[in-house]
């Protein structure tokens, strides 16, 4: 009799709860008709539960639907997507940029998204050199060196020549496969991004052989970058190259399209040495210096493109439209080159690899110029968007990822309505503004400190500002990288291996697993 009347008592106990908690609920919904909205929000909808229940439910149901037509097609094409620099923190940050915190950059919405470990042998934040190694080689190496493997030190004159310390690319391995290959950069094609397509060196720095002799090494023994790109077999046989960087072609004796010479010391001018070679192939090529020959070429009858549009790296992406030097008619866009890559390369029924960097993320943030960077960073997820649409997603794999993080942050608790660029809502303990982006370390500390001041007062005015230079806490004529991971994302066939926390280096072998080239040339899907 006990236990029957406990079991009642349960019961009843169950019921008054259910009750109260659906009086709670209506009286939630009849309060909310008449709510006000915070002016901090821009979607009334984020004050119901529901609104993220149900947000939850679509991200559920888009993760099932995934799951359901996992691509276990062999890819064609691969086309790989570097944002130099492009820490998690910067793809945040070009999310409210771009209109709000809840949007998302363009390849946010691919299907799979891993972190890559960046971290040299020898370093624990890495550079653009030893990264290219491997993401693009499948190989860690020294910090500073390019397309060779931990037992050549960097600056070492012979080292790199030892055959079985250098390390082949995707792009030998797509070759190989008798696909095509090539790259487009906003940097100069000899930098140390591209570079990792091609080239096998100690020092990121001998981009032309007069740095090659201010090394104190031979060039005619320690082949510079710019020789290796137009001399070398995977250099020579790229479809497409496009970028920067016209100065380490020319000798110092001659002038380029514009008046600026050359920076070689050996007499040779390799954009004339690139385009003999094409002809004796009897090959359709072409070297364009300007958008208007860009835009002017029959790109889907030509067999090798070779575009250098600066003497060093392109502009800022937000600056072709800011600057006087800079313009939309006279500077082609990322997702321009983009578009003239995939024309070229498309060809190849046997498909190919393409490489895309958008360097100045990285750039833009060492200098800090926090606007800047995000502005590359929109403009870049607007070159993947253009590559998507261009492609079909069952035969063409799509990375996007970076080489390395940098190191701002996005401080305070700005309200949602507030620029990203901006100031945060309220002062600090030293009744002074500050700023929602700022860095570690970089020129912007002597923007941000004074010997008789203290930290000076910035306005709001100052931040509006495109060349506004962001606080740093440490003083360094350029800020460092940061060593923490970075994001992937994948869209297309075998995206699914591209999920989970993993090594850099595993990024080639995974694309080369889909494409089935390299070391997977024989292995069937």
């Amino acid at each position: 009799m006990g236990q029957y009347f406990r079991l009642c008592l349960l019961l009843a106990s169950a019921l008054l709860l259910l009750a109260v908690v659906q009086a709670e609920r209506d009286q939630q919904h009849t309060r909310s008709a008449s709510r006000r909205v915070s002016p901090a929000l821009k979607n009334e909808q984020e004050t119901e539960s529901s609104y993220w229940r149900e947000k939850a439910q679509s991200t559920l149901a888009a993760k099932l639907e995934a799951l359901e037509s996992l691509q276990t097609r062999q890819a064609k094409n691969v086309i790989m997507f570097l944002g130099d620099g492009m820490s998690v923190h910067t793809v945040t940050a070009t999310r409210n940029l771009l209109g709000d915190s809840s949007e998302k950059v363009y390849f946010e919405g691919f299907p799979y998204t891993g972190l890559a470990k960046t971290y040299c042998v020898n370093r624990q934040v890495a550079d653009s050199a030893c990264t290219s190694t491997a993401y693009l080689g499948g190989v860690k190496a020294n910090y500073g060196t390019i397309g060779v493997n931990a037992n050549v030190p960097r600056y070492d004159c012979k080292a790199a020549y030892v055959a079985e310390d250098q390390v082949d690319s995707i792009a030998k391995w797509a070759q190989d496969a008798g696909k095509d290959a090539g790259f487009v950069t906003t940097a100069r094609v000899t930098h140390a991004s591209p570079a990792g397509m091609y080239a096998h060196i100690a020092d990121r720095n001998w981009e032309n052989d007069a740095e090659v002799s201010e090394g104190k090494c031979d060039p005619e023994e320690s082949i510079d970058i710019a020789r290796q790109l137009v001399e070398w077999e995977v250099g020579k046989r790229l479809k497409v190259i496009l970028g920067g960087g016209k100065q380490n072609f020319l000798d110092r004796s001659m002038r380029d399209e514009v008046g600026h010479p050359g920076y070689r010391q050996d007499g040779r001018n390799l954009i004339k040495d690139w385009l003999a070679d094409k002809q004796a192939q009897n090959a359709s090529a072409s070297y364009v210096w300007s958008r208007k020959g860009l835009t002017e070429l029959d790109l889907d009858n030509t067999d090798y493109l070779l575009g250098l549009f600066a003497n060093g790296h392109l502009p800022y992406d937000g600056d072709r439209a800011r600057s006087p030097r800079h313009s939309h008619r006279a500077d082609p866009s990322l997702t321009e080159l983009t578009e003239a890559a995939l024309r070229v390369l498309r060809r190849n029924e046997e498909g190919y690899f393409l490489f895309v960097e958008g360097a100045r993320i990285d750039m833009a943030h060492h200098s800090n110029y926090a606007r800047r960077s995000l502005e590359d960073t929109a403009e870049f997820a607007r070159a993947v968007q253009r590559a998507r649409e261009m492609t079909d997603e069952s035969d063409t794999l799509i990375v996007v990822t970076s080489d390395h993080s940098h190191v701002m942050t996005i401080n305070g608790y700005p309200l949602r309505t507030q620029e990203i660029t901006g100031l945060a809502n309220k002062l600090a303990d030293d009744e002074l503004p500050y700023n929602i982006l700022s860095y570690a370390n970089g020129p912007g500390y002597d923007a941000t400190y004074s010997k008789a001041e203290g930290r000076k007062r910035i306005t709001q005015q100052h931040t509006e500002h495109p060349l506004y230079v962001s606080p740093a806490m440490v003083p360094l004529n350029a800020d460092t990288h940061g060593g923490d991971d970075v994001a992937v994302f994948a869209s297309g066939p075998y995206s699914q291996y591209f999920s989970g926390n993993y090594e850099q280096s595993n990024i080639p072998a995974l694309m080369a697993r889909a494409a089935a080239i390299g070391p997977y040339a024989n292995v069937q899907p």
